[in-house]
């Protein structure tokens, strides 16, 4: 009896490049996170103040029959094209394993433009907001855009993010959302109105008054101590997700340097050229000094550790800032700012730092029951 001849193997399906293979970088998550959070920054953005809202008994959908609005400039249309661009982009990204070339791009186009739908329609009831079919039409076409810019390019992109995570991203858990928590803190330096590194000031977002009168010696000793907390929490924190042989000190300075210069930049464009550095203050140097040491030693300890010591400096400095009270001399200079036309990109980036220790902390929990 004549024995079969073997079955030829048949080749393998073409696999993703982030597919999680031998030798190759692992899946990545990073643009569904980052999706998220944009959406978070685009709804902050197109309801603030979130107040007064109110019932006109009209359809919510009737803003799509108006003609042309007659106030708008060619500013305005290109920054509803270019707000939706990043979106239509990042979402396309996430959904890059549907099947067919295009198939993520019309579904990016499709959920962005129904995105801005629904932004628009709440926009009806905000004394503060006028729903419109043209801001609608240009987030749509800025969706539009990024999703065919993802198509051409996104293979690419995916392709380097993922070897970053490989080459300099610690193999833990969710190591994409450390990152991104990671960038909002670097966000809420943007404030100028919030003390160095300070975050998780909920006075006034709860309505509450200070309970600590301000005095020269007390705002001294209160400064200094939640940025020395709060240098440890994120140089810990970052720590945390470097890989060991990615040169992590030096990353962390590099991310301190960078956190100072965006603070630097934003005193000088959003209040005054002449307080770009108004931050360093003499706390604020004293802080800087103290955390930086004790960053140091504690970087020498073993990883379950460092964990544990930044989820006590966090709380610790959360605790400190709600305890400082204001400085009469920066709420002075701040003054121009805040009558300015950067009421809602002030309220986004304080609710960032008001809520980051709450994110953090969760995650940082997590990531300790792991090790």
């Amino acid at each position: 009896m004549e024995q079969a001849p073997p079955t030829p193997a048949q080749p393998a399906p073409p696999a993703d490049e982030t597919e999680a293979r031998p030798g190759l970088p692992q899946p990545t998550r990073l643009p569904l996170y980052l999706t998220l959070a944009y959406l978070v920054l685009i709804s902050y953005a197109s309801l603030y103040p979130f107040a007064n809202w109110r019932d006109l008994g009209i359809s919510p959908l009737e803003f799509l029959d108006a003609g042309w609005p007659r106030y708008w400039t060619g500013f305005d249309l290109s920054v509803n094209v270019i707000v939706y661009l990043p979106l239509g982009f990042l979402l396309a990204l996430t959904l890059r394993r549907l099947p067919g070339r295009w198939s993520a791009a019309i579904a990016a186009l499709l959920l962005g433009s129904l995105f801005s739908l629904a932004m628009e329609c709440l926009q009806n009831w905000l004394p503060t907001r006028v729903p419109s079919n043209v801001d609608l039409a240009c987030n749509t076409a800025g969706s539009a855009i990024g999703a065919v810019l993802a198509v051409w390019s996104g293979k690419a992109i995916i392709r380097r993010i993922a070897r970053f995570q490989q080459d300099w991203l610690a193999p833990i858990p969710q190591a994409e959302l450390g990152l991104v928590l990671l960038g909002i803190w670097l966000l809420t330096q943007l404030s100028p109105e919030t003390l160095l590194f300070g975050v998780g000031d909920l006075r006034q977002v709860l309505g509450l008054t200070p309970a600590v009168p301000y005095a020269a010696p007390a705002f001294f000793v209160l400064e200094t101590g939640v940025i020395v907390c709060n240098t440890i929490v994120i140089g810990l924190f970052g720590r945390a997700l470097l890989i060991d042989r990615s040169y992590p000190h030096l990353l962390l300075i590099c991310l301190f340097v960078l956190a100072l210069a965006i603070r630097t930049l934003a005193a000088s464009v959003l209040v005054a050229p002449q307080d770009a550095l108004a931050w360093l203050t003499p706390g604020a140097r004293l802080g800087l000094l103290i955390g930086g040491v004790l960053l140091s030693l504690m970087l020498l300890l073993p990883a379950a550790h460092r964990i544990a010591l930044a989820g006590v400096a966090l709380m610790a400095g959360t605790a400190l800032v709600n305890l400082t009270p204001p400085n009469p001399y920066s709420e002075a200079a701040l003054a121009t700012w805040r009558q300015g036309h950067f009421l809602n990109f002030n309220g986004l980036t304080r609710w960032a730092a008001s809520l980051w220790p709450f994110l953090a902390l969760p995650y940082l929990t997590a990531l300790g029951r792991r090790l």
